[in-house]
């Protein structure tokens, strides 16, 4: 497996991955912010990519783990975690985080394959899902969407009660077989769904105005929330750490992944 730290300088700079499952979704999503003007976004060298081994001395898995990130004038943060270790795991968590002068969802995909299958995740997740001026019109135009991609997918079961004020009723979420199957249903239902989705987002950008300072305070209230459930929560912990130890992980989940408490100046916007 080729080093990706050999060949990334900063946040922008392409992630190519050996035998990573994810590629298409991560190259779809960093075109589709092209039009915003993304800019590298501030992430410490050994974050952007880093090289590992796993599984046992005699059978070892190369492992290999980059971020991509930017920022635009309303995103303080769009970032993708890329894993990937070979039968082990691959793994793209894509999330954007909305500044807070814009009343904006976070934009969630979250698409692992694992030994036992594929576990794939689609949302806008609401920054306050009680507040109704934040929600209704984005669930009217998602409901839509979700249903109609519903229908094609097995559920993926239960979501606990302590992560449901952290998901919208449009939550795409599905556990599907590796194989044939499985591999036609990521062609055929996530690949379009994962489109729409990012898409409605991006539209939802283009028509977002400044809020007043009030308003952008409870915004932010709500994303650090979020942002503390998500890094407490992080499902990845147990994986990055046997990957590249525990205080690797807990740097990588608290000063990158969901960083807004560390860096809180980039909530406010590009001028």
């Amino acid at each position: 497996m080729s080093n990706p730290a050999t060949t990334r300088a900063n946040s922008l700079d392409p992630v190519q991955l050996s035998d990573w499952r994810w590629q298409w979704f991560l190259d779809e999503a960093v075109a589709a912010l092209q039009p915003l003007g993304p800019e590298p976004y501030p992430i410490h060298p050994q974050f952007l990519a880093r090289d590992g081994v796993t599984g046992s001395k005699a059978k070892p898995v190369p492992v290999a783990t980059a971020t991509w990130a930017c920022q635009t004038k309303k995103f303080r943060q769009a970032r993708a975690a890329c894993v990937s270790a070979g039968d082990a795991a691959s793994v793209l968590n894509f999330v954007i985080n909305p500044r807070t002068r814009y009343d904006l969802p976070f934009f969630g995909a979250d698409l692992v394959t694992l030994p036992n299958g594929h576990l794939l995740a689609l949302d806008l997740q609401p920054v306050d899902r009680g507040d109704r001026l934040h929600t209704e019109a984005v669930w009217d135009l998602l409901l839509p969407i979700f249903e109609r991609w519903k229908q094609s997918l097995p559920d993926g079961g239960p979501i606990p009660a302590e992560a449901q004020p952290y998901f919208s009723p449009g939550f795409l979420w599905t556990r599907i077989p590796l194989g044939s199957e499985g591999d036609r249903l990521i062609d055929a239902v996530i690949r379009p769904a994962f489109q729409e989705y990012l898409q409605l987002y991006l539209r939802l950008e283009a028509s977002a105005t400044p809020v007043s300072m009030e308003r952008s305070e409870l915004l932010l209230a709500g994303q650090k929330r979020y942002t503390r459930y998500r890094s407490e929560k992080d499902p990845a912990r147990g994986m990055l750490s046997r990957f590249y130890g525990s205080d690797w992980t807990e740097a990588y989940i608290h000063d990158v992944l969901f960083d807004l408490e560390t860096q809180p100046a980039a909530s406010n916007p590009i001028e």
